[in-house]
């Protein structure tokens, strides 16, 4: 697939299920660079994942919103594990289903664990993890819940857990985000690509 042949994204069609209380786009008429976007992306999965087609619904958001999401993957002192146990861990707490299973699946792929994402979607305490990942969902979880109540002890315990200046405000950033998401897929209603059920199911070496 390159961006030199006009017809390499005709393929594509946008799931009018990706969500059920806005319409979804068709793909043709969305801007070229949303086309492109969304084309790389299915190419890389082998799917469109839902939430490039509910957020086609307005571009604008769509550039800002996985603005911002690169940003929070693409430069963070966490690693990828980190952010997505930090993803279900918020959208478990939110019953958000969309981030619930879409995440879920990644997760599971980047901590190589078939177990992972369904502990922390159930109770992220019963969750198979470092005491210092423990620490970052505590804190994660708190800032969902209880925002009001965060303070300089949880700064305090992400340093004592031995997190860096630079991963804690990233914690606090991937878990400010995936609020946002969680609230928008739940009020949008999107509904998740059957192929994220079954993606990391099994153990990876």
């Amino acid at each position: 697939m390159t961006d030199s042949d006009p017809d390499s994204h005709d393929d594509i069609e946008l799931d009018d299920d990706a969500m059920r209380r806005f319409p979804v786009p068709d793909f043709e008429d969305l801007p070229d660079d949303l086309q492109e976007r969304i084309a790389a992306e299915t190419e890389r999965a082998g799917f469109t994942p839902n939430v490039f087609s509910a957020f086609g619904y307005k571009p604008s958001h769509f550039h800002a919103f996985f603005a911002y999401h690169d940003a929070l993957v693409d430069d963070s002192a966490l690693d990828r594990a980190e952010v997505e146990m930090i993803v279900v861990a918020v959208s478990g707490v939110n019953h958000c289903y969309y981030c619930n299973v879409a995440h879920g699946a990644l997760a599971r792929i980047y901590a190589k664990n078939p177990q992972l994402a369904d502990q922390l979607v159930a109770n992220y305490r019963t969750a198979d993890v470092s005491d210092q990942r423990m620490a970052m969902l505590d804190v994660a979880v708190k800032l969902t819940e209880s925002p009001a109540e965060v303070g300089e002890e949880d700064i305090a315990l992400l340093e004592e857990a031995g997190y860096s200046e630079e991963a804690i405000w990233d914690i606090a950033a991937v878990t400010a985000f995936f609020n946002l998401s969680n609230r928008m897929a739940m009020f949008a209603d999107m509904r998740p690509n059957d192929e994220f059920h079954t993606l990391g199911r099994e153990k990876r070496e």
